[in-house]
């Protein structure tokens, strides 16, 4: 009977193991994906690798105030867009220019890239494009949401099944 009950605790670790892996798996390869698509940059590594066990929510923590802020960036940028005939380009810039440098701190690449073309729509004083630019910028933040949402989500699987986050160089 002793041998039955070491025999399930052996599965038991056995299938905690494989899960772990496999969930550490999933995490590189989304990770590495979320890079190679550009959604991510080097900075975002960067980030993560100041995280430790002394402050184990310090990228979620840094991310939910980055979302924070851009949104309320999005929100100002869209209020200076709304009539065409008395846009004030320098403070609707001064928004992207905000904008851009968190994203940049934060290596939200493709949020970036999205306000350097706003920036250069501000410049040439073009409505159209600034009105597509911030399109562009609100449709990058949602989708940067929910990929670093997965992201975590999975930080949280792995977590929960007793594993470790791997670190991504």
């Amino acid at each position: 009977m002793d041998n039955n009950n070491n025999n399930n605790n052996t599965n038991t670790t056995n299938n905690n193991n494989n899960v772990v892996t496999q969930l550490q798996r999933q995490y590189v390869d989304y990770s590495a994906s979320l890079h190679r698509e550009g959604v991510l940059d080097d900075q975002f590594t960067q980030l993560q690798k100041l995280q430790d066990d002394s402050s184990p929510e310090f990228v979620l923590e840094v991310v939910s105030l980055f979302f924070q802020d851009s949104e309320k960036l999005i929100n100002q940028m869209a209020a200076a867009l709304e009539s065409p005939q008395n846009v004030d380009f320098m403070k609707v810039d001064s928004h992207v220019h905000q904008l851009k440098g968190s994203s940049s701190s934060v290596g939200a690449n493709k949020v970036k890239n999205s306000c350097m073309a706003f920036r250069t729509n501000c410049e040439a004083q073009n409505y159209e494009g600034c009105v597509r630019c911030l399109q562009q910028v609100n449709h990058d933040c949602n989708v940067l949401k929910g990929k670093l949402q997965a992201l975590f989500k999975l930080e949280e699987q792995i977590v929960a099944a007793g594993g470790s986050v791997p670190t991504v160089d």
